[in-house]
């Protein structure tokens, strides 16, 4: 099926998962949308943020997407459920799958959790994790200055590593083993996460587990694009649009073309 499959997130960080869609995925069309003009959800209020997220998966419907995957942790923790109730059209979350994948990797079940601090607060992970396997450990740790580093290129910097150093000393003291990556900024931190941690923690990137789950589901659902065509992608911003182009070569480590601003989601 050639509709596109519909992504968004807050900002750019969801590029990352477009990233793992691009490689898993490569004859499907994408369709992307960075609400860079309200960025970041992750101080925002559960109502705003629900608000917000019914707005994108309403302009990606009129995109005539064929599922929307919610590249956003703070909208996956708050939103989803309701979103899942109320549309008909497969939509994905980064929660699920990288929690699947960090149970299973999980020899101690002792697992940690990074993310926004909305995502901290909405004890998604911990619910989820708690629900599968009861006898888990969860610890958890809000790194609100991850985000704007990552964004920053800042990845190789001294100050990063210290920052990192300070959120992740709690994780470390408790005998960690995994670690859940969850902010889709995150993964462009990861040398510097494992330096932290060590090799003995497995990091989860949930958007490769996101995109092995969009995979599934598409099969499942009869809406793989079969035809062996290189997938046509397509990016809207709702703010500016070199700061976005600029941003988005890091994450998708090459330029984009077909940018395009939308003035009212």
């Amino acid at each position: 099926m050639k509709r596109p499959i519909g992504v968004f997130d807050s900002g750019v960080g969801g590029l990352t998962v477009v990233k793992e869609l691009m490689r898993l995925l490569p004859n499907e069309n994408i369709i992307y949308f960075g609400d860079t003009a309200r960025v970041p959800y992750g101080i925002k209020s559960k109502e705003t943020i629900v608000k917000f997220s019914l707005e994108n998966i309403l302009f990606l419907l009129k995109q005539e997407v064929k599922t929307i995957v919610i590249a956003c942790n703070t909208s996956s923790s708050t939103a989803l459920p309701l979103l899942k109730r109320h549309f008909k059209i497969p939509i994905i979350g980064v929660i699920g799958p990288g929690v699947k994948e960090a149970i299973y990797a999980t020899r101690n079940k002792r697992i940690g959790v990074i993310a926004t601090k909305a995502t901290i607060n909405s004890h998604a992970y911990e619910r989820q994790i708690k629900r599968l396997n009861p006898k888990i450990k969860v610890f958890n740790q809000a790194c609100p200055l991850l985000v704007p580093l990552a964004e920053e290129g800042w990845a190789r910097r001294k100050e990063t590593r210290d920052i990192a150093n300070f959120y992740l000393k709690p994780m470390k003291k408790s005998g960690i083993d995994t670690l859940i990556l969850g902010c889709t900024h995150y993964p462009l931190l990861k040398e510097v996460l494992r330096r932290v941690l060590g090799n003995s923690v497995r990091l989860i990137d949930s958007a490769r587990q996101v995109a092995y789950e969009t995979k599934e589901i598409l099969a499942s659902e009869g809406l793989l694009n079969n035809k062996k065509k290189q997938g046509k992608y397509i990016f809207y911003v709702s703010d500016e649009l070199q700061q976005f182009k600029k941003l988005a070569k890091n994450f998708l480590g090459k330029d984009i073309e077909n940018l395009k601003k939308v003035n009212n989601v």
